[in-house]
C-alpha cells in the first residue's frame, strides 16, 4: 500500500466534489457496482496465490508455513475491499469467506455449520501442520477460490440506490470500530490494523461521490486523517485504539451521520443500533425502541414498574421481590456466588447478574432460554425456587389495593381482553428495566470530551481490552457485552470452559450445561450469554456459577487460555486455548480500566 495513498485519495476526492454530477437516487452506485467486480476478482486472484502457498506448504518447513501465513493476510486484505458491499447486500452469501471459526448453530432449527473461511484457515496455520491439516487448508482455500470466482454472478440482476450504499458504509464503520480494531476477524494473524486500513480506503473511495469540499470538510478531514492514524500505527499490540476512537473514527461517524441526513439518505438501522444518536459510544446509540411510541404512557408504565420492583407481593409467600436478588444499592445484584432460594437453606442454580443494561441485549437468562424482558420475569415469577407465584393471583391481589389499581389504571388505559391481564406487571416492569442505561462512567465521560476521567493506567487497560487481551472480540463495543457488531440483532454463547472453583491450579469442569439444557444440541454444552463488564468492578463474584471471587482471578483464567488451556477436555471450547501472555501490569491495566466502567449510582 502507498504512503502517497491519502494524498491521492484527498485529491480524487476534490477533483470529484468538483466536478461530479449528482443524480438524485444514484450519485455513487455504478460506481460501486463497477469497484465490487474489480475487486472480488482481486480477492479471486489472492486465493489462487493462497492455493498455490498451501500446496508448496510442507509440514517440516516453517518457511512455507509462514508464505502461506502471508498470502492468507493478502487475501484477508482483498476481502475488506469488498466486505462492505459483500456482506450488506449479499449476507448468505459472504458467509463462507470470514465467519468465525468453530462450529455455529443456525436457530431455531439447530442447522450445523461447520468452520469455513479464511478464519478457520487461520487457526489450522496456527496449530500444529500435518497431511490432514495441509489437505484441509487445501479444500478450504479451492471453495473459497470457486466461490470467488463466481462473486460477479451476485450482481445479475442487482439493483440497489444510495440510501443502501451509505447504509453499507455505515455498518463498515462500525465494523472496524467493534471488530477490525480488536483482532476479530484474524486474532492469530494480527492483521487487524492493517485490514481497518483497506476498509476504510474503500470506506473514502465509496463516499467519492457523494462528497462535497464545501458542505462536508469535516467528513474529508476525519477520513483521511483516520486512514493516516491507522497506516502509521499498523502494530496490533501498541495500536492505541482509544486515540483512534477519540480523535478520529468516532467524530468521522459523527459527521457521516449528519451528512446522511441532510442528504435525506437516512436508512432503517439494523438490530439495537440508532442513528440518531451522534456516534456508536454515545448514550442510547444501542438500545430498544420504545414499543408504545408514547413518552407519557412509557414514563407512567416506568413508574408502576419502580414500585413494583419492591414489590413482595409478586412472590408467593410474600417474602421476596426483584430487588431481593438485584439491589440497587449493589448495582442491582446481591453479591452472592448464587442467590438465595424462596425456601430457607437454598439458592437458586446461577448467579444473579446486574440488571444495568439489562435490555441492551437480545436473550435474557445466562443460557439465553427468554427472548424478551417480559419473559424473563414471567419465567422467575413461577419458578419455584426463585418467587414461586401464581402471577394472575398476585394481579388480583395488587388490584384490591387502590393506589396499585390507580397506577395501572393510568399506565395500561386500553384493557386488551385477548391478553391476561397479569402481562401488565411484567411489561411495567420491563419498562423500568428499560430505563437502567445510566452510560455515566468514568469511560463514558472520557468519551464525552473530558481528557482527564481516566488516567493513564486505564487508557493503557481500554488498549489492552481492545487489542493484545481480546476480551472486546467477546465483549463488544460499546456495551462490552455479547451483542454482536455490526448489526447489534443476535446474542452470543461462549464456551470458555469456566471452572466449578477459581482454583487454578487444580482445575475442576463445572457440571452446568448451560444453553444445552434449552437447545439440544453438543455444540451448546456450557455455553453461555457474555454478559456485559460495564460495572463488572462493583459486581462480584463472577461467570454463570460465582464461583470467582475476584477480578483478578477473572483475568488470570482467560490469560490461560480458559478452561481448555488449563488442561480439561473442552473440544468445543469456542474461546482460544492459547495462553495471552499478559504480563502482571498489563493484568492490573485492564483491571483498572473495568474500574473506569463503574457507573456513578
Amino acid at each position: 500500500m502507498s504512503k502517497n495513498f491519502t494524498l491521492l485519495l484527498f485529491a480524487s476526492l476534490l477533483m470529484l466534489a468538483n466536478s461530479a454530477k449528482r443524480t438524485p437516487g444514484s450519485v455513487g452506485v455504478e460506481l460501486s457496482i463497477e469497484r465490487f467486480e474489480a475487486d472480488a476478482k482481486s480477492y479471486a486472484l489472492s486465493l489462487e496465490d493462497l492455493s498455490a502457498a498451501i500446496h508448496n506448504l510442507h509440514p517440516n518447513q516453517p518457511e512455507s508455513i509462514n508464505i502461506a501465513k502471508t498470502k492468507l493476510i493478502y487475501s484477508r486484505l482483498a476481502y475488506k475491499r469488498i466486505e462492505y458491499f459483500l456482506e450488506h447486500f449479499f449476507f448468505t452469501s459472504s458467509r463462507i469467506y470470514n465467519r468465525p471459526p468453530k462450529n455455529e448453530i443456525e436457530e431455531p432449527h439447530l442447522e450445523y455449520m461447520e468452520p469455513a473461511g479464511m478464519q478457520y484457515m487461520e487457526a489450522i496455520l496456527f496449530d500444529s501442520i500435518t497431511i490432514e491439516s495441509k489437505k484441509e487448508l487445501a479444500v478450504q482455500a479451492g471453495l473459497l477460490s470457486h466461490a470467488a470466482n463466481d462473486l460477479h454472478a451476485l450482481l445479475y440482476k442487482f439493483e440497489t440506490n444510495d440510501k443502501q450504499i451509505l447504509a453499507a458504509v455505515r455498518l463498515e464503520l462500525i465494523r472496524i470500530i467493534a471488530l477490525g480494531i480488536t483482532g476479530f476477524d484474524a486474532p492469530i494473524l494480527k492483521s487487524g490494523i492493517w485490514e481497518s486500513e483497506v476498509a476504510m480506503e474503500t470506506i473514502a473511495l465509496t463516499l467519492k461521490p457523494y462528497l462535497d469540499e464545501k458542505k462536508h470538510d469535516s467528513v474529508f478531514h476525519y477520513l483521511g486523517n483516520s486512514i493516516m492514524f491507522l497506516r502509521n500505527n499498523p502494530e496490533f499490540d501498541s495500536f492505541d485504539r482509544l486515540k483512534f476512537l477519540t480523535h478520529y473514527a468516532l467524530p468521522l461517524q459523527k459527521h457521516l451521520n449528519v451528512m446522511i441526513r441532510e442528504m435525506k439518505l437516512d436508512s432503517v438501522p439494523p438490530g439495537l443500533l440508532r442513528y440518531d444518536a451522534a456516534h456508536m459510544f454515545s448514550p442510547g446509540a444501542v438500545q430498544p425502541v420504545d414499543s408504545t411510541n408514547n413518552k407519557e404512557l412509557t414514563a407512567k408504565r416506568v413508574t408502576l414498574g419502580k414500585k413494583l420492583f419492591f414489590e413482595t407481593r409478586l412472590s408467593g409467600n410474600g417474602s421476596r421481590s426483584c430487588a431481593s436478588c438485584h439491589n440497587p444499592a449493589n448495582y442491582f445484584t446481591d453479591g452472592l456466588p448464587r442467590s438465595m432460594g424462596l425456601n430457607p437453606h437454598t439458592s437458586v442454580r446461577r448467579n444473579a447478574p446486574s440488571l444495568f443494561y439489562v435490555a441492551a441485549q437480545q436473550n435474557q437468562f445466562w443460557d439465553g432460554r427468554a427472548k424478551t424482558l417480559e419473559e424473563q420475569i414471567e419465567t422467575v415469577m413461577r419458578d419455584s425456587l426463585e418467587m414461586n407465584a401464581i402471577p394472575i393471583q398476585s394481579m388480583q391481589n395488587l388490584l384490591k389495593d387502590k393506589e396499585y389499581k390507580h397506577l395501572f389504571k393510568k399506565a395500561f388505559p386500553k384493557k386488551d381482553k385477548s391478553k391476561p391481564a397479569e402481562q401488565q406487571i411484567y411489561s411495567a416492569l420491563a419498562a423500568f428495566m428499560r430505563t437502567l442505561n445510566p452510560y455515566n462512567s468514568d469511560f463514558d465521560r472520557y468519551l464525552a470530551g473530558d481528557p482527564k476521567a481516566m488516567s493513564d493506567v486505564q487508557v493503557s487497560g481500554f488498549n489492552l481490552f481492545m487489542g493484545k487481551a481480546q476480551c472486546g472480540t467477546c465483549h463488544f463495543a460499546p456495551l462490552f457485552n455479547g451483542l454482536i457488531p455490526p448489526f447489534y440483532a443476535l446474542t452470543e454463547f461462549e464456551v470458555i470452559g469456566t471452572t466449578a472453583t477459581d482454583d487454578l491450579l487444580n482445575p475442576k469442569k463445572d457440571p452446568d450445561n448451560g444453553r444445552m439444557d434449552v437447545r439440544a444440541t453438543p455444540y451448546y454444552e456450557a455455553a453461555f450469554k457474555t454478559p456485559t463488564v460495564r460495572n463488572a468492578a462493583v459486581t462480584g463474584p463472577y461467570m454463570h456459577n460465582g464461583a470467582f471471587s475476584s477480578l483478578e482471578k477473572v483475568i488470570d483464567f482467560y490469560d490461560k487460555g480458559g478452561g481448555a488451556g488449563l488442561g480439561l477436555d473442552l473440544p468445543r471450547q469456542t474461546l482460544s486455548p492459547l495462553p495471552l501472555n499478559l504480563t502482571d501490569q498489563e493484568k492490573k491495566d485492564i483491571i483498572a480500566f473495568l474500574h473506569a466502567l463503574t457507573d456513578k449510582i
